[in-house]
């Protein structure tokens, strides 16, 4: 049979392993002393026989056997209990001292799980911030702080340069869309010239989409810090509006705390999504809020759609993923569903997509109940 034991298992074993072994070896040594004192009284006692004579030899043997074996017995017999009981008690006393001594691991271990189960990259702030002697384990406490505080650098410098370099990118797509406008003028512009500067407003707009997706990534992998009263059914009752596609709205109170620009973007991503990736006839997207009794307010948006494998629902949320579609000709950025997901553990929440079996998406967005 395998046995998995912890580290404190095991050096509990070893302490209780190397006393009952000490304590052995300690009890053998014992036990052979007294057998060779028993040796000496045996040639006391032809000593004594010498001197009594054969009248008294029979009492004198059967005193000195007596008392032999007694002390042998006793010997044998209560110090093995002894042996037994202090080692139950040293294997007590070395499993809490293996924990005292592990404690600090233990805080390092507790300190790692929560980073790791925070979402996206939001626990890198936290350190373990060890006190105590510089040993081994204050050591190893210090190279994660290190390494925590590398990466939580590295994340906010990459936030960083995306919001940088799409501020810088803004300004020359205004630019060039005010430009295109312009030359397209219905008095100076040629048929051809119009058709082309139609198609370069496009690709600007479409440019201009991207940008603005990155920054409002960018913008909710933070965590929502200001936060307000905010009623989702609201937000589906302004937004889950098509002129293609049947929208059904069924909107519950929902309320919730949090950005309510971000959470407008993301329910108006889910419906756009919902729209975009609709079949061409009889298409139709159902929204739903509801407070759930768990304390979690969920937010529902099915659509019909083409049949999606379920093992492709996973990528649909990276980055500038689509599927079964080009990046030259989709109409999107490939950031919605991203956005989505980011805006909800920014939250506290979290997203849960199952393709339908008739075809289409079911998303489902969790976010914590406002109090």
């Amino acid at each position: 049979m395998n046995l998995d034991l912890t580290v404190r298992g095991r050096l509990t074993l070893v302490y209780g392993g190397m006393f009952v072994l000490a304590g052995l070896v300690l009890f053998g040594a014992i036990y052979l002393l007294v057998g060779r004192d028993q040796v000496t009284a045996g040639s006391m006692q032809r000593a004594t026989e010498a001197v009594i004579g054969p009248d008294g030899q029979p009492a004198v043997n059967m005193i000195i056997k007596d008392t032999r074996a007694d002390t042998m017995h006793a010997l044998l017999t209560q110090g093995m209990i002894a042996l037994v009981v202090v080692s139950v008690a040293t294997i007590a006393l070395g499993w809490l001292v293996a924990g005292r001594l592990l404690q600090p691991l233990h805080e390092i271990t507790a300190t790692a799980r929560r980073i790791a189960e925070s979402p996206a990259d939001r626990g890198l702030h936290e350190r373990i911030s060890m006190t105590g002697p510089d040993d081994e384990v204050k050591q190893l406490a210090d190279t994660f702080d290190v390494m925590l505080a590398r990466l939580d650098q590295s994340f906010d410098g990459q936030r960083r340069f995306i919001a940088n370099a799409s501020h810088e990118l803004r300004t020359p797509l205004t630019l060039n869309r005010t430009l295109l406008e312009v030359a397209l003028t219905p008095e100076t512009a040629s048929p051809e010239v119009r058709q082309l500067g139609s198609t370069l407003l496009a690709i600007n707009d479409r440019h201009s989409r991207l940008i603005d997706g990155l920054l409002l990534l960018a913008r909710s992998e933070r965590e929502v810090t200001e936060r307000s009263y905010v009623d989702l059914a609201d937000i589906v009752d302004h937004v889950a509006v098509s002129d293609t596609v049947k929208v059904v709205a069924e909107p519950f109170e929902a309320a919730v705390l949090g950005d309510p620009v971000l959470l407008e973007r993301l329910v108006q991503n889910l419906v756009e999504n919902g729209v975009r990736h609709n079949v061409p006839v009889n298409g139709w997207v159902r929204v739903t809020t509801l407070t759930r009794p768990d304390g979690w307010v969920e937010l529902r948006v099915a659509n019909s759609g083409p049949v999606i494998p379920r093992y492709e629902v996973p990528g649909l949320f990276e980055p500038f993923h689509r599927y079964r579609s080009e990046r030259l000709v989709s109409p999107g950025a490939g950031l919605g569903l991203s956005i989505v997901r980011a805006v909800a553990r920014a939250h506290g929440g979290e997203v849960r997509a199952d393709a339908r079996e008739e075809g289409g998406l079911d998303v489902a967005v969790l976010l914590p109940r406002a109090p």
